[in-house]
């Protein structure tokens, strides 16, 4: 199964890449808007919440403190101006992609690519919950899930959890993933923790909503998470159509990111 993966992943650098370029020398001609970075940004903060705050006339929306969206909101940053490492430890040149990186350690092996980081991070919310019985993902092969529980045999440890994680990762991807979530009827009812979502022939790709923040007329903007091929560190990804802002609008049609194209339609959740 990995060897196959591994093939497609092959394919999927070289046609991604080139589509990806042709997305941001489009993107770079269109006009910014006047959102100031240095007022969304601050250096010193260390997770997504304090690192980069909502536009002028926004906040955050309330969450519950135990929910995936806190956990996500929360996740911790690497320090500002960070590179995105691969997996074989070399940085991802295309700052364009990417504003900040996730503190969070990958392993040295072609694995954890768009939906593997997608449920690495459900993943882990769940084991620090310690609700180890809704540790589960659907392999590809069969549409069948595969169960922490089962695969732990009582060994709960975190090192038994990062090898059930890679396990998963080898028979997963974006097309099994896809068919495990759930559909979002639609994108104003978007949550913190969602995906958009979209498996293809030979490959797909996959973000997750980080944080969203609302406007006293219910405008919301959101921010997405990614990781790519080969696998990378999972990182915050800039607006393409906004150069200064990570934050998107959410709203129906379509949605461009730095490396894929989505629609509203592609919305899913766990």
């Amino acid at each position: 199964m990995r060897s196959i993966v591994v093939f497609i992943s092959s394919l999927a650098i070289v046609a991604g890449h080139g589509s990806c370029s042709a997305q941001l020398e489009s993107s770079n001609n269109q006009e910014t808007s006047n959102e100031v970075s240095a007022s969304i940004f601050v250096d010193t903060g260390t997770t997504i919440s304090t690192r980069i705050l909502p536009p002028v006339g926004f906040k955050e929306t309330s969450i519950s403190p135990e929910s995936f969206g806190f956990y996500l909101r929360n996740l911790p940053l690497k320090p500002a101006g960070s590179p995105v490492l691969y997996f074989n430890g070399k940085e991802k040149t295309n700052r364009h992609v990417y504003c900040a990186v996730v503190d969070q350690e990958i392993d040295a092996v072609d694995l954890q690519q768009c939906a593997d980081a997608v449920m690495r991070l459900r993943g882990e919310y769940l084991y620090a919950q310690k609700n180890y019985s809704d540790i589960h993902f659907n392999f590809l092969s069969d549409g069948k899930p595969r169960y922490f529980k089962e695969y732990a045999k009582g060994n709960y440890s975190y090192q038994n959890f990062r090898k059930y994680m890679k396990y998963i990762f080898s028979y997963a991807n974006t097309g099994s993933l896809k068919k495990e979530l759930h559909p979002v009827n639609s994108i104003h009812d978007i949550q913190i923790g969602d995906v958009f979502i979209q498996s293809g022939n030979p490959y797909g790709h996959a973000v997750i909503v980080v944080n969203i923040c609302e406007d006293q007329e219910g405008k919301k903007k959101m921010l997405l998470a990614q990781s790519y091929m080969p696998a990378q560190e999972t990182q915050i990804v800039w607006n393409p159509s906004n150069n200064k802002s990570p934050w998107f609008d959410v709203q129906e049609g379509t949605l461009l990111t730095p490396e894929w194209e989505f629609h509203s339609s592609d919305l899913r959740r766990f």
